[in-house]
């Protein structure tokens, strides 16, 4: 005889008169997701689900997942994307490294169009979480320090260089890090609140001291659709609305950044081509503007062929794309392990949520930190092609490491 117990999962409406504050309802030590006006608020661990070979087997990596979500018993008033049990995860850079998706005990979302509701796993109903972020000193006193020098980044990325015009390379994108310490523990909380407050087209997210304010989506899906708005190209904004006007026209008419443009938009419509039955990828790039760079964007949308992957199998075919990695994809890969110096860890990885019916969103983990207790690491990354100035390449990674550097660093 055997003894077989399920989680239960239950999906209720809440009251869309009374917003919830979901950085709050998170608690110090939840998982975040905010995209805009709605998002998702995690707390506590009803079911982790382990993947040992990562997403690089993209299929056996969605089985895993959509098997673990479909053991939940499910009753979901709501029905909703999201909505029922809901996976978050941030997923490591190396797609073949260990990766793990986390189901919360407690789950609150709001769509955009303000609806809000409460999903429970293996737990009773109890009161909404509603407490306020903890009321922590804020850091005063800082370090900070590069475990790689400027002159060694730049001597990396004139390496770069000469292998891409050796022909060994057509593009591959270096990363670095700073290393902030500080005299009191960072609360993730004000941190959170900070990115959403400068980056409020950016996606904001915590998950397990992984922190960010990224601006490219990877892959969504809703049913039949999918979606992907990859970037690649940047210069620094001014400040002045005229001059960044004169920016955004010598970003569009460099050649360099619309080649490292054009290697990540060919691979996204090789991948999603092959699953699609209609897919749309406009001619040239838009301007996609944040706080103090402008990047070059395109969003690309399709219909998924039937039967349609889950977001988790477009993301193992995805990943790494040119925009973080580079092309070929394993020469470029093998490149940056030689060479870059740095773990990246979950760095550049995916990082967002997948449903029960396989919709779901993930972005890059870029413009993001490991926090934990009194140190963070920072960390940007660059493209690198044909052309492309060692100088020029690490004021770009300063200026990228400014979101995080604004939103903890606050004498």
């Amino acid at each position: 005889m055997s003894i077989r117990t399920r989680l239960a999962c239950r999906t209720i409406d809440l009251d869309p008169a009374e917003p919830i504050d979901l950085i709050a309802a998170a608690g110090p030590s939840g998982t975040v997701w905010l995209q805009g006006d709605g998002g998702l608020a995690g707390r506590g661990e009803a079911l982790r689900i382990e993947l040992p070979g990562g997403v690089a087997d993209a299929d056996r990596a969605a089985a895993i997942v959509g098997e673990a979500l479909g053991e939940i018993e499910v009753d979901d008033e709501v029905r909703r994307p999201a909505t029922g049990p809901v996976a978050l995860g941030a997923l490591p850079f190396d797609p073949q490294a260990p990766a793990a998706f986390v189901v919360p005990e407690v789950l609150v979302g709001r769509s955009r169009d303000g609806r809000q509701w409460l999903t429970t796993v293996g737990v009773d109903d109890g009161p909404l979480p509603r407490t306020t972020a903890d009321a922590l000193d804020m850091p005063d006193q800082f370090a900070l320090t590069s475990p790689v020098s400027h002159a060694a980044f730049k001597a990396i990325v004139a390496d770069a260089v000469a292998a891409i015009e050796r022909g060994d390379l057509a593009k591959v994108v270096l990363a670095r890090e700073v290393v902030v310490d500080t005299n009191r523990p960072i609360p993730v909380a004000s941190v959170l609140e900070r990115l959403h407050a400068l980056y409020p087209s950016c996606t904001v997210f915590s998950i397990g001291g992984f922190v960010g304010a990224s601006p490219e989506l990877l892959v969504e899906r809703r049913g039949d659709r999918v979606r992907a708005h990859p970037l690649a190209g940047t210069f620094p904004r001014s400040g002045d609305p005229e001059a960044d006007e004169v920016l955004a026209t010598r970003l569009q008419q460099s050649m360099k950044d619309q080649s490292e443009h054009r290697f990540v938009i060919d691979e996204l419509r090789r991948v999603l081509g092959s699953v699609c039955d209609e897919l749309v990828v406009p001619d040239a790039p838009t301007i996609l503007p944040l706080r103090n760079v402008l990047h070059l964007g395109t969003e690309i949308t399709g219909r998924l062929r039937e039967p349609a992957p889950s977001v988790v199998e477009l993301v193992g075919r995805l990943h790494p794309t040119p925009a973080v990695g580079g092309t070929p994809t394993a020469d470029a890969l093998s490149w940056i392990a030689a060479n870059e110096r740095l773990d990246r860890g979950r760095y550049a990885g995916p990082v967002g949520w997948v449903d029960r019916e396989g919709d779901g969103s993930f972005v890059l983990g870029i413009r993001s930190a490991e926090i934990g207790g009194t140190r963070a690491r920072l960390f940007s990354g660059v493209g690198i092609v044909e052309g492309s100035d060692p100088e020029a390449e690490l004021v770009e990674t300063q200026l990228k490491l400014q979101a995080l550097l604004a939103a903890l660093v606050r004498p």
